[in-house]
């Protein structure tokens, strides 16, 4: 199993390919976000996963999806990359599903610019770093990765207004 970090090219690469996701959850009528989970080696794309609803994440769904298909054992070794960083229902998942490595694009404090206080997403400030540090495993957090915060903010852009 690999146990090296993911590398800056690695990290664009997977984070594009949720953005595209986020995408199409968007041209489907869901909130657009994106989440995909890659295996150990850094390179195999396990599981894909749009927006559903309010209760219904993108990442948590993912993650839960994975527990039931792989064992922790293996999911520890995995990283979530998603485009927006996790808001505390889905950092919890993401805890308790023995995800190890996290990357996400853009914080949420960036996506509550955008969203203000809209009804259908009313933003917790609550960094995943922060509900992490209260947890007893070390999962390692990549986030917010600069080179592409605009083309996710731009999938954002007018669907909240």
């Amino acid at each position: 199993m690999d146990t090296r970090d993911p590398t800056t090219e690695e990290m664009l690469k997977h984070l594009r390919r949720a953005n595209e996701i986020a995408v199409r959850a968007r041209q489907v009528g869901h909130h657009p976000f994106g989440a995909i989970l890659v295996a150990p080696d850094h390179e195999t794309v396990l599981f894909e996963q749009g927006n559903v609803d309010s209760v219904n994440h993108a990442e948590s769904v993912l993650v839960r999806t994975a527990y039931q298909n792989l064992s922790p054992e293996y999911l520890w070794g995995c990283t979530l990359y998603t485009t927006v960083e996790p808001c505390a229902m889905c950092a919890g998942t993401l805890y308790w599903g023995n995800i190890g490595r996290l990357v996400y694009g853009v914080a949420e404090t960036r996506l509550l610019e955008l969203t203000g206080n809209h009804f259908e997403n009313p933003t917790l400030n609550l960094p995943c770093r922060s509900l992490f540090q209260h947890g007893q495993k070390p999962i390692r957090v990549w986030g917010e990765i600069p080179e592409v915060i605009n083309e996710i903010l731009e999938v954002h852009r007018n669907f909240w207004s």
